[in-house]
């Protein structure tokens, strides 16, 4: 048996992550009729989309390029992250200097959008092969913003840390309860969280262990082409789960247990959660929230 390596042991130190990779050309169908006109991911939690958040993180751990694989019908997205200078002049007329630096700053000066049509959303794993002309031959982010993290450090910097020690592909998980398992990619790993076995959506019984996968990963440009040999998996749709299954013959990957609290975003309790919880954090809105909270 030929042992596993990582690319920094062929190429030398790991290669910098430059691209982040955000599939967006889902419908929605649970926030419908929300989503009817309004792509998910602009949907608010407390004054900012759950887009931006997404890019929020990615950007601070060290991503210059934003990769949106979208659908033709969601224009807000682009719109959103577009300058709008009639607003601005308002705003500055205005005098409202604080509104207008938020507005300003929603995406650096030294990063660059990229839009990818998906036409038909055929899973994960076809969403990220329609950026492989984007990417390239580099490492990359994937980052769903259905899965909102409340953390510290972002997770994707924490993913790029443990990238960093190990030059290879890089998961995050969390334990989830087995009867669970169908709705999550499930890894089984080794001592040193080395993945040794991943399984999209196995029934409870079949499922090689409680860690579910959450979406956050960090991987080498060595998925595109076990992407491209990937057929259509659990739900008819190319999944992200298979090709990263058929990566392990090659490279390893690591499964991570990242520090913070997720919230799935794609629940409607989830959302609700996530909207109460980052708005406690906020000095201007904490103490009213408090006290409503109180009185229900």
């Amino acid at each position: 048996m030929i042992p596993l390596v990582s690319r920094s042991e062929i190429f030398g130190m790991a290669q910098p992550v430059r691209t982040a990779v955000f599939p967006v050309a889902g419908r929605g169908t649970r926030f419908l009729p929300a989503t009817k006109a309004v792509p998910k991911e602009m949907l608010p939690v407390v004054d900012k989309p759950l887009i931006q958040y997404a890019v929020e993180e990615a950007v601070a751990a060290g991503a210059q390029r934003l990769v949106f694989v979208t659908h033709s019908s969601k224009h807000a997205i682009q719109a959103h992250f577009d300058g709008h200078m009639e607003l601005e002049n308002a705003l500055a007329f205005s005098g409202k200097q604080d509104i207008l630096a938020v507005m300003q700053g929603i995406i650096p000066k030294n990063v660059s959008c990229d839009y990818v049509l998906q036409g038909d959303p055929l899973g994960l794993g076809h969403a990220v092969l329609c950026a492989k002309g984007v990417v390239g031959d580099e490492p990359f982010y994937v980052h769903l913003p259905d899965d909102l993290i409340m953390a510290k450090r972002g997770c994707l910097q924490q993913l790029h840390d443990r990238y960093e020690q190990t030059g290879c592909s890089v998961i995050a998980t969390e334990e989830i309860p087995p009867e669970k398992s169908t709705s999550y990619g499930i890894a089984a790993v080794d001592k040193d969280y080395a993945i040794r076995e991943i399984v999209e959506k196995p029934q409870p019984e079949d499922a090689p262990s409680n860690l579910g996968v959450v979406g956050r990963y960090l991987l080498t440009p060595a998925i595109f082409a076990e992407l491209e040999k990937t057929g259509e998996g659990s739900g008819g749709e190319i999944q992200l789960t298979d090709a990263i299954a058929a990566l392990l013959h090659r490279e390893k990957v690591y499964a991570m247990a990242f520090e913070g609290t997720r919230y799935d975003c794609g629940s409607k309790l989830g959302y609700l959660k996530a909207n109460v919880d980052f708005a406690l954090q906020r000095e201007d809105l904490a103490a009213g929230l408090r006290s409503h909270l109180a009185t229900v």
